[in-house]
C-alpha cells in the first residue's frame, strides 16, 4: 500500500505524468487494468510507475536467478600437481577438475615447483598443456599460463561461461527503478540500496 499523498507517476510505455495525489495516479492505474508500483521510494516525492505488477515481479525473480547462477560460476576450486606427477594421480586430479566443470565452477590448474625445478618451467607448461587436453571437452582455458611465486597456473572455465558473459549486457540495472535511474529520469537512491516496492490497492 502506497501511503504518501503525491507521487511521481510514469505510465506504461515509459511517459513522465507528473506529480499528482496518489488517489488520483491509483484510478490511472485501475482504468488501464494494471498497477501503481513504487519504484524509487527514496526519490521525493517517490516515483510511481503504472505496469502490470505480476510481470514486475516475475521479472525480478528472473534477474535474480541469472545472478545467482552467474555468481556460482565464479566459483574457484584449485588442483594441483607436482612436475614429477604420478600418471595415475594426474588422471585422477584431472577428472576431479572435469567435476568441478560439469558443476559450473572456474578451475585453476596449478604446477607447483620445488628446488630448481623451476629452473625447468617448460616442463610444468608441458604438464599443464596435457592437462588441458585432458580436461578440453569439459572446460575452455579462460587465462593462459601465468607464473605466480613457485607455481605456474592456468584457468579453466565451463565452455558456457565466456558466452554467459558475452552475452550479459553490461549495466544492466535489476530493478524497474534502477533501470529508470540510469536512463536519468528519476534520482539516484544515496545508499544505492534498492528497496522493495510498494502496491498501490
Amino acid at each position: 500500500m502506497i501511503r504518501i499523498r503525491e507521487v511521481r507517476v510514469i505510465d506504461d510505455e515509459g511517459q513522465q505524468l507528473g506529480v499528482m495525489p496518489t488517489a488520483q495516479a491509483l484510478v490511472l492505474a485501475q482504468e488501464r487494468g494494471l498497477d501503481l508500483v513504487e519504484v524509487a521510494p527514496t526519490a521525493v516525492p517517490p516515483v510511481c510507475k503504472i505496469l502490470d505488477y505480476g510481470q514486475y515481479k516475475y521479472e525480478i525473480q528472473k534477474r535474480e536467478r541469472e545472478t545467482k547462477k552467474r555468481q556460482k560460476s565464479q566459483t574457484f576450486k584449485e588442483i594441483r600437481f607436482r612436475v614429477k606427477i604420478d600418471p595415475h594421480d594426474l588422471q585422477t586430479k584431472t577428472r576431479r577438475a572435469v567435476e568441478f566443470l560439469d558443476d559450473g565452477d572456474r578451475v585453476k590448474v596449478a604446477v607447483q615447483f620445488r628446488g630448481r625445478e623451476i629452473n625447468h618451467a617448460h616442463l610444468g607448461r608441458n604438464l599443464l598443456d596435457k592437462a588441458a587436453e585432458m580436461i578440453g571437452d569439459h572446460g575452455v582455458i579462460e587465462r593462459p599460463p601465468l607464473m605466480e611465486g613457485r607455481s605456474l597456473f592456468i584457468i579453466m572455465a565451463p565452455p558456457t561461461a565466456r558466452t554467459d558473459r558475452k552475452d550479459e549486457p553490461e549495466g544492466e540495472a535489476e530493478t524497474i527503478g534502477e533501470r529508470l535511474a540510469a536512463q536519468g529520469q528519476i534520482p539516484i537512491a544515496a545508499d544505492g540500496e534498492a528497496e522493495p516496492p510498494a502496491v498501490g490497492a
